[in-house]
């Protein structure tokens, strides 16, 4: 571990840490020749910790709230390769977990074991601003039930693109696809949804990937428009968002 004196400490349980990575990192890029997006910001403010993470196409954000140790407010990139292997070593129990951080390394040390890493160097994009504020069209859904009618519809997806077609209408959420052997795919699921009709494509792994990550039973969905991002989040609370650029059909 580096000779500097460690800028922030704080500690948490085995159980909040791979909850916070396990909500976010599968948005991480892979490859991206934008580096900074290769991996997994960890953001400390008082009260508050949160991961972020986007591939450009789509972002996953995760908070716990509480006071924690840390006494100023902290912006680090961890890699890919070291979320995987913490994610691994990490249990749901109680344990503590220190994290020690400088400006160019984390170290975590776990009951027995300590993993000391390299940051990313650069710049996290100012993710805040892509979290839509002002959706109108705001449906409440069964998250189980829609997750299974997106899987079905994503069997017969185009391989490549992977877009589903999602119609809304009064309390209704039709699901459309099709492939370039022509073969087509529609469910309906019953919603709560009392506002104007809306067509819209998504990536249905992009949809399916952001259910996976919510606990709850029902989910809220928040959407303006066909060209607009989708705001997804827990319908029981929101520490976790997710969100979804559209995509052309």
């Amino acid at each position: 571990f580096s000779t500097d004196p460690t800028d922030v400490q704080l500690e948490l349980s085995n159980r909040e840490l791979k909850d916070l990575l396990a909500r976010t990192q599968f948005a991480m890029a892979q490859q991206d020749v934008r580096y900074y997006l290769n991996g997994l910001l960890l953001e400390i403010r008082p009260g508050r910790l949160r991961t972020v993470a986007t591939d450009g196409h789509r972002l996953a954000m995760a908070e716990l709230n509480r006071e924690l140790s840390a006494k100023k407010d902290t912006q680090v990139i961890l890699p890919r390769k070291t979320v995987i292997e913490l994610q691994r070593l990490l249990d749901v129990s109680d344990a503590p977990v220190k994290l020690s951080l400088t400006s160019n390394q984390i170290q975590v040390d776990l009951e027995d074991l300590r993993l000391t890493s390299k940051l990313i160097e650069g710049r996290f994009p100012d993710y805040e601003r892509v979290i839509p504020e002002d959706s109108d069209k705001i449906i409440k859904c069964g998250r189980l039930k829609v997750r299974a009618a997106l899987a079905r519809a994503a069997i017969l997806s185009n391989e490549k693109f992977r877009g589903v077609r999602l119609t809304l209408e009064a309390d209704m959420l039709r699901i459309q696809t099709q492939n370039p052997e022509q073969e087509e795919a529609e469910e309906e699921v019953e919603i709560e949804y009392n506002g104007a009709p809306l067509e819209i494509g998504f990536n249905v792994s992009y949809l399916l990937d952001a259910l996976d990550a919510i606990e709850g039973e029902e989910f809220i969905f928040k959407l303006r428009s066909p060209d607009a991002s989708g705001l997804i989040h827990d319908a029981a609370q929101a520490s976790g968002k997710f969100v979804v650029m559209p995509m052309r059909l």
